[in-house]
C-alpha cells in the first residue's frame, strides 16, 4: 500500500513547502532534539496538561505524547479545506434544524426516515425549539485524512464528523505555545497563521447565540467534572475565555430563567457551553439518576431565556449511520457540489452491503455509529482470525450499528520517536465555529499514530499530536 508523505516526494525530493524546515532539521543534533523532547514533557507535566484514559491500569490519567516534528500545509491546500469545511458545517446545521422543524429532507426521501427519527440521537424535546441564527453545532470538529490518489497527490477526504461536544483544541494551542518557546527561530522562517485567538473568536460566537435581547451574555463552561478526560481542556477554555467553571450543582433554575450561584448572590446564565452529553443535562428530562446537570434546564431551554452549546440533538447529525448522507445535504440545502469527499462508506444495515463486508472484513474498518475515541472498532488488516470471526458475529447480530470503510492509506508525516525520525500516520481535526457567521482558526489538531504500521490516532489508543502549521502565502 503507498502511503502519502507529507514531507518527502516520491522521488526522494522534499516538498517546496517542507524545504526550509527540512534544511533546518538536517542542521540539528540528535541529543539536542531528545532534550528538547524532554523539556516539552517536562513542561507539559508541570501545567498539568493530562488526558484521563479510561479502564488503564497504569493510572487514570497521563501525558498526551508531543511530536517535536511540524505537520505544515500550504496556504492555497487550506484555502481548499477552508472553504469545504464551511460548506460542511453550514449544510449539517441546516440539516438539524430540518429535521426539529419542517423535515424537508425527509419528505423529499432525500435521508431515510426511519434512520433519523429511529435514532438514538434524535431527540423529540427539541421539536419546534427556535435558536438564535438557527446554529446547533456551535463548535464542529471535523476529522479529514489525506490518501494518495492515482495520480500520486494527495487527496483530502472528511473521515467523520464531530458535532456533539468535540474536543482537543486545548492541545492545539498548548503545541503551538510549545513549538514557539523550544524553537522560536522556526517562526521566522515560515509565515505561519497564528492559532492563539481562538479562545477569542468562541466567545465570540457564543456571544452571537445569546438569547434575543440579550446585549451583554453570561457564558459559563458546564464540566461533568475533575475526573472527565478532558477536565483539563475545560478549565484551560474556561480561563481562556475569562468565563466561569460552572458544574452543575452550581446551577439553578428559577422562573425558567438559569442562574449561577456565586459569593455575592445569584447570576443569570445565558450561555452555556456544555462538555456533558445530552442524556446527563437534566435529571428531569433525560437520565433522572444524573448527578451532573441542572434540574430544570430543558424548560428554560425551550422557554429561549438560555443557549446551549452545542444545542441538544446535534449528535443526529453526527451519528456514522448518517455520514453518507452529508454530500447529500450540501447539495439539498445549499444547491453546491461537495467541495470535500467523504469515505466510501458501507452502511451494514443495508442486506447487500453487510454481505460484501462479511466477505471482506480482513481489507475493511468497520466502526460502530455511535462510537468513538477509537472503541468497539475492527481495523481489518490488523486484526487477527479471531477477532475477525468474533466481529463478523456481531455485525450479524446487529448489523444496523455498524458501518464499514475501505482501510485509507492515511498520510504519513516524519515523526521523532525512540529510534529517531521515522513515518507515522496522521489525521488533522479543525475547528469551526458557527456563530453569526461560520470561521475556522487556520490548523487544527493533528493528531499521529505512534506505534510504527499503526492508522489509530486516538489519544484514548495511545496516539500523540503535532502543531499544525498553516502557512499564510
Amino acid at each position: 500500500m503507498r502511503f502519502y508523505d507529507e514531507m518527502a516526494t516520491g522521488g526522494g525530493g522534499v516538498r517546496t513547502h517542507y524545504a526550509p524546515y527540512a534544511q533546518w532539521l538536517a542542521q540539528q543534533a540528535p541529543d539536542a532534539m531528545r532534550a528538547k523532547r524532554e523539556e516539552a514533557e517536562l513542561i507539559f507535566r508541570r501545567v498539568g496538561i493530562t488526558f484521563a484514559v479510561y479502564g488503564d491500569e497504569a493510572g487514570t490519567e497521563r501525558l498526551i505524547p508531543f511530536d517535536l516534528i511540524p505537520r505544515i500545509i500550504p496556504a492555497g491546500e487550506w484555502a481548499h479545506l477552508d472553504a469545504g469545511l464551511k460548506q460542511r458545517v453550514s449544510a449539517l446545521n441546516h440539516f438539524i434544524h430540518d429535521v426539529y422543524h419542517d423535515q424537508d429532507i425527509l419528505r423529499a426521501g432525500v435521508v431515510p426516515e426511519d434512520m433519523v427519527l429511529g435514532n438514538s440521537q434524535f431527540r423529540a424535546e427539541m421539536m419546534g425549539i427556535d435558536l438564535p441564527h438557527q446554529v446547533y453545532a456551535h463548535i464542529a470538529g471535523i476529522d479529514i485524512v489525506r490518501a494518495e490518489n492515482p495520480a500520486g497527490q494527495g487527496e483530502y477526504y472528511v473521515l467523520e464528523d464531530n458535532l456533539r461536544v468535540p474536543s482537543g483544541v486545548s492541545y492545539m494551542l498548548e503545541n503551538r505555545r510549545m513549538m514557539m518557546r523550544l524553537f522560536p527561530e522556526l517562526f521566522s522562517l515560515y509565515p505561519i497563521a497564528p492559532v492563539a485567538h481562538y479562545p477569542d473568536s468562541l466567545l465570540e460566537k457564543l456571544r452571537d447565540c445569546a438569547p434575543p435581547g440579550v446585549n451583554d451574555p453570561t457564558v459559563v463552561v458546564l464540566t461533568p467534572g475533575m475526573y472527565n478526560s478532558a477536565y483539563f481542556e475545560h478549565a484551560f477554555l474556561a480561563q481562556q475565555m475569562g468565563v466561569e467553571l460552572v458544574e452543575g450543582q452550581d446551577l439553578f433554575v428559577k422562573d425558567d430563567f438559569v442562574y449561577m450561584r456565586t459569593t455575592q448572590g445569584p447570576q443569570r446564565v445565558d450561555v452555556i457551553y456544555r462538555r456533558i452529553d445530552d442524556d446527563f443535562l437534566d435529571p428531569q428530562v433525560f437520565r433522572a439518576d444524573s448527578a451532573l446537570g441542572c434540574a430544570g434546564l430543558m424548560r428554560a431551554y425551550r422557554a429561549g431565556n438560555v443557549n446551549l452549546a452545542n444545542a441538544i440533538g446535534t449528535g443526529i447529525a453526527d451519528d456514522k449511520s448518517l455520514y453518507p448522507y452529508v454530500p447529500k445535504m450540501i447539495e439539498f440545502y445549499l444547491g453546491e457540489k461537495p467541495l470535500l469527499a467523504n469515505v466510501p462508506t458501507h452502511l451494514c444495515r443495508e442486506p447487500e452491503s453487510l454481505a460484501y463486508v462479511l466477505a471482506h472484513l480482513p481489507e475493511l474498518v468497520v466502526k460502530e455509529v455511535h462510537g468513538a475515541g477509537g472503541y468497539g472498532m475492527l481495523v481489518g488488516p490488523a486484526a487477527s482470525r479471531d477477532q475477525i470471526a468474533t466481529f463478523a458475529d456481531k455485525l450479524r447480530a446487529n448489523p444496523q450499528h455498524y458501518i464499514a470503510q475501505p482501510t485509507l492509506a492515511l498520510s504519513t508525516c516524519p515523526t521523532y520517536v525512540d529510534a529517531g525520525i521515522a513515518p507515522r500516520h496522521i489525521d488533522l481535526r479543525p475547528f469551526v465555529l458557527s456563530g453569526e457567521s461560520v470561521s475556522i482558526v487556520p490548523g487544527g489538531l493533528t493528531r499521529v499514530a505512534l506505534t510504527e504500521g499503526s492508522l489509530v490516532v486516538n489519544s484514548s489508543q495511545g496516539g500523540g499530536t503535532k502543531d499544525t502549521w498553516v502557512l499564510e502565502r
